[in-house]
C-alpha cells in the first residue's frame, strides 16, 4: 500500500495558519494513507501562535509538527508602509531554513526499508505568501502545490498582476478625476466583467513594495503542479470553470476548489479570547431574533478616520442592532506628521458610542462561526471583491464594493444594511441558498469532496 506525506509550509497568523492546519486535518480524514508535516514560522522570538500549540498538543493521528529556526525579522516600519512586503521578505528570511527541513525529511524518508510501510515524500504544499518556494521543490525534485486561503476570483487577480506588469512595469494608478483614469477597467482571468480599478485592493497601489511583493509571489503560480483554493464551484462557477478549461491568459496549473475550510471547534486564541467571546456572545442573546446585522472586515482590515465614521454613520442612520468587529489602523499620516489610534472613539462621531449603546456593539476580535450560527444575526457585511459582486458571509449578507480608493460613504452603507436586513431581499435569499451549497459541497459526493479525492489520487500518482 502506497503511502505519502506532504509538507506543508503555512504563513503564521490566524488567517492562513488555521485555515491550512483544517485543510490538512481534512486530507487525513479523506485518505489513511496520508500523513502531514507542518513546518512553523514564527513573526517573532517567544511569540508562539495558539493555533500551533493547541495543534500541537491535541493535533490528530499522522500531523507532526516541526518548529523552525528563528529568523531575523524584518523592519516595522516596513510594516506601516506595506504589510504583504512585510510578509514577503519575512518568507524570504525563511527560504534556508524551510529548504534544509525539507532535505532533512526526504533524507530520512529514502533511507527508510522500502517495504509496504514506507512513506515518500509527495510534495510541499506553500501558502499563498509561500508560493516563491516552488523553486525549493523544484531543486529538490518534489512536485509543489500552493493553498490559496482566499477565493478563485483573487486567483485570477493574482495571475493577472504579472501580465500586467510586463506590459507596464508601474504600479496600478490610484483612480482620480483629474488624471481621467476614474473609468479605468481590467481584464482580470475569472470575472465576468471589466473590473473597475476603484475596486481592486490596496496593495495594487502600494510602491513601498507591496505590489512588487505580489506580482513576484503571483509569477510563481504558473511554476507550481497544483492551485489548491478555499472556494467551491457552486459559488464561484465562472471562475472555477475558467480556472478548469486553461481559459484564463496562458495555461493555468490545475486547481483543486476544496472549499468551504472553516475551523468550527474551538477558539484561535482561547486564553486571550474567552472573556470577549463571552461578552459578545451574552451580548447576542438579549437580541431579537434576526435582528442584528454583523460586520467583519477580515483579521487585518482597518479603516482610516473617514472611512471609520461613514460606516457609523450608516450604521445609526440604518436603525438597525449592529454587532462591528471593529480593527484599529496601523499609523495614520496627515498634514501634522504620523497620527497613532488607541481607541476607537478617536476615529467615531463624537457622541456615537453613547448614542448607539443599547443597539450597537463595537469589539476586537469575535468568534466568527459562533456569531453567524446565532438566532440573533439577521446578516452580515463585508468589503470584497468577486466576480460576481456579491459578499458572502456565514448567514445573510452584502458585500461594500467601495474599493481602497475611494470612501464608501454612509448613504450607501445605510442602503447596504436595510438591504441585507431585509426578509425579502435577493441577495438575502441568493447568501441562503449559498449556505446550502457549501454544505453540500464538501459532503460525500459534493463538488469539494470529489475535488479533494482528484488532489490525492493525483499526488499519489505523481510518487
Amino acid at each position: 500500500m502506497k503511502k505519502v506525506e506532504l509538507i506543508f509550509v503555512p504563513t503564521p497568523g490566524a488567517g492562513h495558519l488555521v485555515s491550512t492546519g483544517e485543510f490538512a486535518k481534512r486530507l487525513l480524514h479523506f485518505d489513511h494513507r496520508i500523513s502531514v508535516t507542518i513546518l512553523s514560522m514564527n513573526w517573532f522570538p517567544g511569540l508562539p501562535d495558539p493555533y500551533t500549540e493547541s495543534l500541537a498538543t491535541c493535533r490528530p493521528d499522522r500531523i507532526r509538527l516541526i518548529h523552525l529556526p528563528q529568523v531575523d525579522p524584518p523592519s516595522l516600519d516596513l510594516f506601516k508602509l506595506s504589510p504583504e512586503a512585510f510578509i514577503y521578505e519575512f518568507i524570504q528570511n525563511y527560504f534556508v531554513p524551510v529548504r534544509n527541513a525539507v532535505r532533512d525529511i526526504m533524507s530520512t524518508r529514502s533511507t527508510s526499508v522500502p517495504d509496504s510501510g514506507s512513506v515518500r515524500v509527495a510534495g510541499l504544499v506553500l501558502d499563498f505568501f509561500c508560493s516563491p518556494m516552488v523553486d525549493i521543490a523544484t531543486d529538490l525534485g518534489i512536485p509543489s502545490y500552493v493553498y490559496l486561503t482566499s477565493n478563485a476570483a483573487f486567483f485570477g487577480l493574482s495571475l493577472y498582476l504579472p501580465t500586467r506588469h510586463r506590459q507596464n512595469s508601474s504600479v496600478f494608478e490610484y483612480p482620480k478625476p483629474e488624471s481621467g483614469n476614474m473609468d479605468l477597467e481590467h481584464l482580470i482571468p475569472g470575472f465576468v466583467n471589466p473590473v473597475p480599478s476603484r475596486v481592486l485592493p490596496s496593495f495594487v497601489f502600494n510602491e513601498n513594495g507591496g505590489y512588487t511583493a505580489l506580482v513576484k509571489i503571483a509569477e510563481k503560480f504558473r511554476l507550481a503542479d497544483g492551485i489548491i483554493v478555499n472556494t467551491f464551484e457552486e459559488l464561484e462557477t465562472h471562475a472555477v470553470n475558467c480556472f478548469y478549461n486553461g481559459q484564463s491568459q496562458n495555461q493555468n496549473p490545475p486547481i483543486y476548489p476544496v472549499g468551504p475550510v472553516i475551523h468550527l471547534q474551538s477558539l484561535p486564541h482561547p486564553e486571550l479570547d474567552q472573556v470577549q467571546r463571552d461578552r459578545i456572545m451574552k451580548w447576542l442573546d438579549n437580541q431579537p431574533e434576526s435582528s442584528v446585522v454583523y460586520l467583519c472586515f477580515g483579521s487585518m482590515g482597518s479603516h482610516g478616520p473617514r472611512q471609520a465614521k461613514e460606516i457609523a454613520l450608516g450604521l445609526e442612520k440604518s436603525g438597525h442592532r449592529f454587532l462591528w468587529s471593529f480593527h484599529m489602523p496601523p499609523p495614520q499620516n496627515d498634514a501634522t506628521g504620523t497620527v497613532h489610534y488607541n481607541h476607537p472613539e478617536e476615529l467615531l462621531p463624537q457622541g456615537f458610542m453613547e448614542r448607539i449603546k443599547e443597539k450597537g456593539m463595537i469589539c476586537g476580535w469575535a468568534p466568527q462561526v459562533e456569531v453567524l450560527r446565532h438566532k440573533a444575526v439577521g446578516g452580515t457585511t463585508t468589503e470584497c471583491i468577486s466576480d460576481e459582486g456579491d459578499g458572502i458571509g456565514g448567514g445573510d449578507g452584502v458585500g461594500f464594493q467601495g474599493g481602497t480608493s475611494e470612501v464608501v460613504m454612509a448613504e450607501e452603507i445605510e442602503e447596504g444594511v436595510r438591504t441585507v436586513m431585509d426578509e425579502g431581499c435577493e441577495v438575502r435569499k441568493k447568501v441562503k441558498e449559498m449556505a446550502g451549497m457549501a454544505r453540500k459541497a464538501v459532503k460525500d459526493g459534493g463538488s469539494s469532496f470529489n475535488s479533494i479525492g482528484r488532489f490525492i489520487g493525483d499526488i499519489i500518482g505523481n510518487t
